[in-house]
């Protein structure tokens, strides 16, 4: 049976194209939804794509949060459904509360748009199984919004309970608290990233193919 990802559409999304381009070469169907649609079309699995949802006109993704879909996104994250938020997708994450913390202007007050190295910390997810622990590897990284903040006894538990994701290597781009570019859920089935792994998954388009096992890693757990 066919493995269906669906992509969610908010006004404003830039690179749910590219996601759903992802989830094909990855091997699985990519589903189309629209935000104002509460139903979710029997997807196994949902990603929130990058892009600038509502325009970034209150707080990054604050808006999107509300929007009909993400009733029934919350619903199924919280039941299992695997969920992976990108960049505007994470803030929409953190926005609706499925995970901790929040993402502010990036530090230096420019946009920044880079290939970025990252660390692999965590395979214990949906969404990172087909790396290993440790892994370095490079995706592009675009945000204006891209600092993710915590509490300290946030940041403590995230780094004590293994769900640090990703982290910056060699430069932080953004000024994200202790290097962390993705983060999970204590159950580990919602997982947030602010780099786009979805603009390399093909030698053509990409500097390396590097971020298509985030797409790959889906095939592997749901079949499994």
């Amino acid at each position: 049976m066919t493995t269906r990802v669906g992509v969610v559409t908010f006004p404003g999304s830039l690179d749910d194209s590219d996601a759903r381009r992802a989830v094909r070469l990855a091997g699985a169907e990519p589903v189309a939804l629209w935000h104002r649609d509460r139903e979710l079309h029997q997807v196994d699995a949902v990603i929130l794509p990058g892009g600038f949802s509502y325009g970034d006109y209150l707080r990054c993704g604050a808006i999107a949060r509300f929007s009909p879909v993400m009733a029934s996104v919350i619903d199924a994250a919280r039941g299992g459904m695997p969920v992976l938020g990108i960049c505007n997708g994470f803030q929409v994450l953190c926005e609706a509360h499925l995970l901790p913390g929040a993402l502010t202007r990036n530090d230096h007050l420019h946009f920044v748009c880079r290939d970025q190295r990252l660390r692999v910390e965590s395979t214990d997810t949906p969404f990172t199984s087909a790396y290993t622990a440790g892994q370095e590897i490079t995706i592009p990284l675009k945000n204006g919004e891209g600092g993710y903040v915590a509490d300290e006894r946030t940041l403590d538990e995230l780094e004590a309970t293994g769900r640090v994701v990703v982290r910056y290597l060699d430069v932080n781009p953004n000024g994200s608290r202790r290097d962390i570019a993705g983060i999970r859920n204590e159950a580990g089935n919602v997982v947030g990233l602010m780099p786009h792994p979805e603009h390399a998954v093909e030698p053509l388009t990409g500097p390396t193919t590097d971020g298509l096992g985030f797409f790959t890693s889906i095939l592997t757990k749901l079949v499994s």
